[in-house]
């Protein structure tokens, strides 16, 4: 059911607007959609006037009469790009997957559209406001051949006739805060989940089809029921017989969905792939076409020939106390799917935020547990120490610290430095050969500054945590027959240890031993010190 329509003009305002003197202006709930050629500004380059005139033509003729079909109405043509407006957000939706299948058999041109739906102002034919600019700003993120459309849309549409998936969250230009934007998904095409075309391509993805029996699973698997109704007693009767498994290695194929279906799914902790069955399986097929890519490997190999005696592992995020010298109240990073943890992305699993009151963890996508809880997107939940934060790729552990930090965030990476008897590899974020870089993360994004001239200072002067608190050599690791040694290199920016059931961490101030599984916290890093594997 149509949750938010269009206001229509009354009788009682029209009247009122022919008072005013305003008989063509007024404020309606409308969608707003944009369409845009793809590439359009290269081919202008390329094609003489008779091959661009062509082009608009086939963008105008394809367009125009889905949109009319569909109940809406072109307010404005800008050659390669149309203004419309619809009355109800579900024949918007309706009406751009019409074009996307249209453009999909032509083989001709490529469209992107984007739309959002709230109050717009009228005048003379055009439309302005908010949503106006919320759309056009959606448009500028939305891929080649693909609709994308923002939160007012998703409340109003029929969730149960437009199949749809969230794309992530958003900063757009000119529009506070951040919105979460989401993909109307047609027949055609299906995306896979990064969790799911890494299990592609690492072989081990399990397809479970109604009515077959579960299979073997291998280690870590992750599971992708297909051909099962949404809601229906034989979906749980195929998740109540597989083992134990993490929530979020499990995957429904589903095109429609209603909207109740999808939240006890999703709520779960389960993970969603909406698609039609050849497309999901066109999608596979392409993650298991991929090349594995040969070079800019993360693993560091010294010498050739050489077995290394010892690994130091970039296993962790550090996190600073706030307020931090005046300069920083608070401040976030971000997880990728690939385990890294960056200052902003719109393709984050989960946000920290550290504030003078703690951490706090974020979902921004399924899957994610705290403490074995599910944290729904767009929840927060606290960090307690020795919590188990669980994703779709992978499980970290959070420890509280002491001596300015909140806390670690543990998980190892394939970042990894191997070190030779007798050797000496530095830490840092330009250290000597052979040496293990810290990230040097730019960008001021994920930092909240506090109240005065310092922080002013400082964020002009381009400060960042990473470049604030860990030196270019921060410090150096040794080992000399059975023994490590950490030696610190850096004048002003401490370097500490964390031993494995020891709780804090302890200064290292000269040169100080080292055990294996001891831990290196300088900065906003933490590096693990292995036996190699």
């Amino acid at each position: 059911m149509e949750v938010c329509r269009a206001s229509s003009p009354t009788r009682f305002a029209d009247r009122n607007r022919a008072l005013e003197g305003e008989t063509d202006l007024g404020t309606f709930t409308r969608t707003v959609v944009f369409t845009d050629l793809a590439n359009y500004t290269a081919k202008v380059s390329r094609t003489d006037r008779e091959g661009l005139r062509q082009i608009l033509q086939e963008h105008e003729e394809l367009v125009t009469p889905i949109v009319e079909k569909n109940g809406g109405r072109i307010v404005k043509n800008l050659g390669d790009s149309f203004m419309c407006l619809f009355n109800a957000a579900t024949d918007a939706l309706r009406a751009a997957l019409d074009v996307q299948d249209v453009v999909e058999g032509s083989g001709g041109i490529s469209i992107r559209l984007a739309m959002t739906t709230g109050d717009v102002e009228e005048i003379e034919g055009d439309a302005f406001g908010e949503s106006a600019n919320l759309a056009a700003r959606i448009l500028s993120k939305t891929p080649a051949g693909e609709v994308w459309f923002g939160p007012g849309t998703r409340v109003c549409m029929n969730a149960a006739e437009i199949p749809w998936e969230s794309v992530g969250r958003f900063r757009l230009k000119g529009i506070p805060g951040e919105k979460e934007v989401f993909r109307a998904v047609p027949k055609q095409r299906a995306w896979l989940p990064e969790p799911v075309s890494a299990s592609v391509k690492m072989g081990n993805l399990v397809r479970l089809r109604r009515g077959a029996r579960p299979p073997l699973l291998p280690p870590e698997p992750v599971v992708l029921l297909e051909g099962f109704i949404p809601g229906s007693p034989a979906l749980m009767e195929a998740v109540d017989s597989l083992p134990v498994l993490n929530p979020a290695s499990l995957w429904l194929a589903t095109y429609n969905i209603a909207s109740e279906d999808r939240n006890v799914w999703v709520d779960a902790g389960r993970g969603l792939i909406i698609g039609m069955p050849d497309a999901i399986e066109a999608a596979i097929q392409d993650a298991l076409k991929v090349v594995t890519r040969t070079s800019g490997s993360d693993t560091i190999v010294l010498d050739v020939g050489l077995h290394a005696d010892l690994e130091l592992v970039m296993c962790g995020l550090a996190l600073p106390s706030v307020p931090l010298s005046d300069v920083v109240s608070s401040y976030f990073y971000d997880l990728l799917p690939d385990g890294r943890w960056v200052n902003r992305s719109d393709r984050s699993v989960l946000r920290v935020e550290v504030n003078p009151g703690g951490a706090r963890l974020q979902a921004l996508g399924p899957g994610v547990q705290v403490a074995g809880r599910g944290v729904a997107s767009g929840d927060s939940v606290p960090l307690a120490d020795g919590a188990k934060i669980t994703t779709s790729t992978g499980t970290l552990t959070f420890r509280e610290i002491d001596q300015g930090y909140i806390g670690v965030i543990l998980s190892d990476t394939e970042m990894r430095l191997g070190v030779v008897s007798g050797q000496t590899a530095e830490l840092g974020r330009e250290p000597n050969h052979p040496g293990l870089a810290f990230p040097d993360r730019r960008g001021q994004d994920n930092i909240r500054w506090c109240p005065g001239p310092r922080a002013a200072r400082a964020r002009a002067g381009g400060f960042t945590l990473d470049r604030a608190l860990a030196g270019r050599r921060q410090a150096a690791v040794q080992m000399v027959a059975d023994s490590i040694q950490l030696t610190p290199l850096h004048p002003r920016c401490p370097t500490y240890v964390l031993r494995e059931g020891v709780q804090g961490v302890t200064r290292a101030d000269r040169v100080v031993s080292l055990e294996l599984n001891d831990m290196i916290v300088a900065g906003t890093t933490v590096i693990g010190v292995r036996s190699p594997e």
